[in-house]
């Protein structure tokens, strides 16, 4: 008999606590999880060196929808045995050494044991208050990224999801910090990007930057960086006219081509013209850990943030970037919560994550990079991009000496562009069915883009498991799955360059085939017949001969 006022649900917390038991498994259920984890990894691991880098994809979404979420308990085994059917065969293979598409990255294992312990432990990284522990390995991580770029002794930083959260966190920054929300002015706010600039600025400006902004974007070289003189003028021109310059962002490699807009340059107009300097190093910030990159990237330590992604450069699984200031006060004036529920800063610490971005419950991400950085040390990180520098001008070179393939300017850092002409300079179709192939073959995984309107291919090496044989066995597979046919052959040294040639001198070349259109070719006497100067004459002049004419040209160093 039920004593009055007794809580009627007090009897059926046993039948509740034993249905919710598998939430919390015993050590024998936790070792079994484990192992059996492990062992699906390292399956994984050991098969992606020869696995395909593309494997067919249909149907994937219906099979896990039709597998559902149960009402009881799965056996594991059975669960990670559709992860392995469903998940992690399917699709690019982001793991394989060939995987040279995008920006590849490869996911470090002791990132992923990183991972594994801070969510096991579930500290909250977000305030000192809470965690003085997590909080300051991720201030430990911020600040050794701030020190490889050089940002100096007052920079700090915030650890994001990626470089896009970095970029919104950057734009809201230089908004406020240079009071370019509208306060009764009349000029409308001026933004300055390159023609390459990573569309995740466009997206932070659409969603935080000043209203009324003017995005202006800024013509590049023949190296596809930023044209300076052409900055400086827009700048001069848009101030004259009553706009406001505020911000220009550079890029550390670009997403296209790898290129490094000349940092140092940008950074004069930027103090000379009172504008918020931004580099979206995202892709390349990072190679300033090596000294090829530490090179091209001189400038960085002069902007006033920076956008670098851990996820790419250092190799670790997706889900990690940085924003970073030169002046770290200016995050913590901008984002510091202030609210009565947060428990109050312990005296003496640095600022918490939490007041220098917008999140204040955030995953404890600073420890995949922390781990990896204390059981591989700084030099391991530095070599590997070392090597993924010198891979890319090894590709380079190889992909310039075949007479089937046009190849972009020299890699800034580890991005090779090229592509296969056709009859026409603009004509796509070789370039295109070439790609089609090697997605087909699966072998090698690399993407296209765009440059001044034709289609070219990008080989970017980027993971720390990519060598010397997996570089030379993608260019094989490259030249070995060209299209037949095409009756276009371009550019080729007649003889190799000898050893210790300057490299502004300009290259003599033959070329079988009608000219493209940015080949100044010399006027010649062809099959008894004169023909003209400009690419138009030529390639009208040609087009009777196809691949029987030939065309001599003098080049520059850049290959125009």
């Amino acid at each position: 008999m039920t004593r009055p006022g007794a809580d009627q649900s007090l009897p059926r917390l046993a039948d509740l606590a034993a249905v919710a038991a598998p939430l919390e498994p015993d050590a024998a259920g936790r070792r079994h999880l484990v192992d059996l984890a492990v062992a699906h990894v390292e399956e994984h691991l050991a098969a992606a060196p020869a696995a395909l880098t593309l494997q067919p994809m249909d149907g994937v979404a219906a099979a896990l929808a039709a597998f559902g979420v149960p009402e009881e308990p799965r056996d594991p085994a059975d669960v990670l045995d559709v992860l392995r059917r469903l998940v992690d065969t399917p699709g690019v293979a982001t793991t394989s050494p060939r995987y040279l598409g995008y920006i590849p990255s490869g996911g470090l294992f002791s990132a992923a044991v990183g991972d594994f312990l801070a969510a096991a432990t579930n500290r909250y990284a977000g305030q000192a208050a809470i965690s003085p522990g997590a909080a300051g390995v991720e201030h430990v991580v911020a600040r050794w990224l701030a020190d490889a770029v050089g940002l100096g002794p007052d920079a700090g930083g915030v650890l994001t999801s990626g470089g896009s959260a970095g970029a919104l966190i950057a734009v809201v920054a230089a908004r406020e910090t240079t009071r370019m929300v509208s306060d009764g002015g009349s000029g409308r706010p001026v933004v300055y990007l390159g023609e390459h600039t990573h569309h995740s600025l466009d997206l932070a400006l659409r969603i935080a930057g000043p209203p009324d902004t003017v995005v202006r974007r800024v013509p590049v070289d023949a190296r596809h960086r930023i044209d300076v003189d052409a900055l400086e003028r827009a700048v001069l021109e848009d101030r004259g006219g009553g706009l406001l310059p505020f911000l220009v962002v550079g890029t550390a490699g670009t997403t296209n081509t790898g290129a490094v807009d000349p940092l140092a340059r940008i950074a004069d107009v930027a103090a000379r013209e009172g504008l918020w300097f931004h580099v979206d190093g995202a892709y390349g910030g990072l190679f300033a850990l090596c000294p090829q990159g530490r090179e091209v990237l001189e400038g960085i330590e002069r902007a006033d943030s920076v956008v670098v992604d851990p996820h790419k450069t250092l190799f670790l699984p997706y889900g990690i970037g940085a924003v970073l200031a030169r002046d770290r006060r200016v995050l913590e004036t901008v984002f510091a919560p202030s609210a009565d529920y947060l428990a109050p800063a312990p005296a003496g610490e640095p600022p918490s994550p939490a007041d220098l971005g917008p999140e204040l419950t955030r995953h404890f991400r600073g420890l995949r990079l922390w781990l990896p950085l204390q059981l591989c040390g700084r030099a391991a990180f530095a070599a590997a991009l070392s090597e993924k520098v010198l891979l890319a001008r090894h590709a380079h070179e190889r992909l310039r000496s075949a007479p089937e393939v046009e190849v972009g300017p020299p890699p800034d850092l580890s991005i090779v562009t090229f592509r296969v002409p056709g009859r026409e300079p603009d004509d796509d179709t070789a370039t295109a069915q070439l790609a089609a192939r090697l997605r087909r073959d699966g072998e090698v995984f690399l993407t296209t883009t765009r440059i001044g309107g034709r289609l070219v291919l990008r080989l970017a090496v980027g993971s720390f498991r990519t060598h010397l044989s997996d570089v030379d066995r993608a260019v094989d597979v490259v030249l070995e799955s060209l299209p037949e046919g095409q009756g276009q052959l371009v550019a080729k040294d007649v003889a190799k360059p000898r050893s210790g040639r300057r490299p502004e001198q300009l290259e003599l070349e033959f070329s079988p085939g009608p000219p493209h259109a940015d080949v100044l070719a010399c006027e010649a006497d062809v099959l008894g017949e004169r023909y003209g100067n400009t690419p138009e004459e030529l390639r009208s002049a040609y087009s009777h001969h196809d691949d029987r004419t030939a065309c001599l040209a003098v080049r520059g160093p850049s290959g125009r």
